[in-house]
């Protein structure tokens, strides 16, 4: 049987905070959000996941990977990702923003005051 290949992810969000500062960084995450949510629902689902694999370079990921990945954030048990938690998934599955989330938020407070 062939090995499956393994995925590598390189955590670019720290390059994109200091490139796009708080504000755009976290507009840029609610745009990967409306990107990947399905339409009707409001939330990214394993089915909206399924039909957008293509988007993300991830065709080769199996259903049980796609439970896995919206298992991990979803916090309410409702069987999808609604916008605050992908955003919430989105900071824990990168560790130099979980280090800098507490200046990203007060930068992001600022600018709304």
């Amino acid at each position: 049987m062939a090995a499956r290949e393994e995925i590598v992810f390189e955590d670019f969000f720290p390059a994109m905070v200091e490139k796009l500062g708080a504000e755009g960084f976290m507009k840029e995450l609610c745009n990967g959000f409306r990107l990947l949510m399905d339409g009707e629902k409001g939330m990214i689902t394993v089915e909206s996941l399924k039909k957008k694999l293509a988007l993300l370079g991830l065709q080769g990921m199996s259903e049980e990977e796609l439970v896995c990945m919206v298992s991990e954030g979803d916090l309410n048990g409702d069987g999808g990702l609604d916008e605050m938690e992908f955003c919430t998934l989105m900071f824990r599955l990168s560790p130099a923003l979980m280090k800098s989330s507490r200046t990203l938020l007060e930068e992001a407070l600022v600018s709304e005051m």
